[in-house]
Parts: C-alpha cells; sequence; structure tokens
C-alpha cells in the first residue's frame, strides 16, 4: 500500500504545482499531517486517510475557475474514481476514500459518515482556522481581487468571489462558525484553541483598520 499512497502523493504534487496558493500543495500537506494526529487518537484507516487528504482537493481548479459554480468536492470525487481505479486498493477502501472526498466541504448538503470521513472534514476545517486560516482567508481574498475591508458592506450579502469577498467576510461567514461544526473530540479541542485566536486577531483588525488603534 505504501508505494500506492507515494504514486498518488507524486500525482497529486505534481497536479497542484500550477494550483492557486491558498489551495496549493502546501495546503493538502498540512492536512495529511492533521489528518495523521487526529487519525491516529480517533482510531482510523490511516491508509484512507493519507490517500483521502492527498486527493481532497483535487477539484479544486475547476470550481475557482466556474467562479463557485461547481462544488470542488463533487468534481474532487469524479477525478479522484479515475485515478483510484489505476491502484490495487480494495474496493472498500476506494469507496470510503471517495466517501471522505464528497463530504470533506464546509458549505456542502453531503454528510460524513464514515470515521475517516469525520476525521478528514476535522483537518481540512483546522486548517482553516487560526494564524494560517487567516492567512489563506488574505491570500483568496488577493486572488479573486478582493479589497482589505468592507466596513459598509454586510458579510451574509455579499458574492464570493467578487471584491467584496474579503478576508473579513469569510471570517463571518464561515471561519468563525467551524468550531460548532467538528465531528472529532481531537477535532473540537484544536478547533477551539484556533477560535480563540480568530476572535483576538479580528477584533484588532476592525480597530486598527478604523485607526483606532
Amino acid at each position: 500500500m505504501k508505494d500506492t499512497i507515494d504514486a498518488i502523493k507524486a500525482y497529486c504534487q505534481e497536479t497542484f504545482s500550477q494550483a492557486s496558493l491558498s489551495h496549493a500543495w502546501d495546503h493538502s500537506q498540512r492536512v495529511y499531517n492533521l489528518c495523521m494526529h487526529i487519525g491516529r487518537i480517533e482510531g482510523a484507516d490511516l491508509e484512507v486517510l493519507a490517500l483521502a487528504a492527498y486527493l481532497h482537493d483535487i477539484g479544486r481548479s475547476r470550481q475557482d475557475e466556474s467562479k463557485g459554480r461547481l462544488c470542488h468536492a463533487e468534481e474532487g470525487t469524479r477525478i479522484a474514481q479515475d485515478v483510484l481505479r489505476r491502484y490495487p486498493i480494495a474496493l472498500e477502501k476506494k469507496e470510503n476514500i471517495v466517501h471522505c472526498i464528497l463530504t470533506h466541504r464546509f458549505r456542502n448538503s453531503h454528510i460524513p459518515e464514515t470515521m475517516e470521513a469525520n476525521v478528514l472534514f476535522d483537518a481540512d476545517k483546522l486548517d482553516a482556522m487560526g494564524a494560517v486560516g487567516i492567512a489563506r482567508a488574505y491570500l483568496f481574498a488577493g486572488e479573486v481581487g478582493a479589497m482589505l475591508h468592507n466596513p459598509q458592506g454586510d458579510p451574509d450579502a455579499t458574492l464570493p468571489y467578487s471584491k467584496d469577498d474579503t478576508g473579513y467576510r469569510e471570517f463571518k461567514v464561515k471561519l468563525s462558525k467551524i468550531k460548532d461544526r467538528m465531528l472529532t473530540r481531537e477535532g473540537s479541542r484544536m478547533a477551539k484553541e484556533r477560535h480563540a485566536f480568530m476572535e483576538v486577531f479580528f477584533e484588532r483588525f476592525l480597530k486598527e483598520h478604523e485607526g483606532l488603534l
């Protein structure tokens, strides 16, 4: 199985070499590391998790190209199925990997139903939180041409992939809600720490943006 994991890792690394920086290979590497940490504690299948972590964002470029009209989890599921057919992986493991990819997205109607899917969901969300999560939010905002902040805008009423898709908007509509959506005990523990950091950061950010600090 190690040879298969190494081969798929190499395929994904090459595929992500041209990805947008907010969802580049380093994101998948961190998700993999988080999956291994949480998966060991929760007793998950680490082989399934390794492949699911490397492949989970394989459809991201299609979502970005469509300006959010396509779901990268659904697109990634189709791509991953084609990739996995090339390797001698047990059917139940393949099905679990595909399920993990399909259900990992925060803005998604697909529900994680295996331990491995729960772990991948949490690992992916943790990389959207804390210091790295804030940095990635502003990196993505730069990629779509968003302004630094729009104090007159209602985050819930502004559009994704627009000039108002700011780092603060991402915090209000998604990042601030993640800690209550975690699915594993260890993921929840880590999310609370990262959430606390984001609260402090954005409280200061708003004051500095107004020139009050």
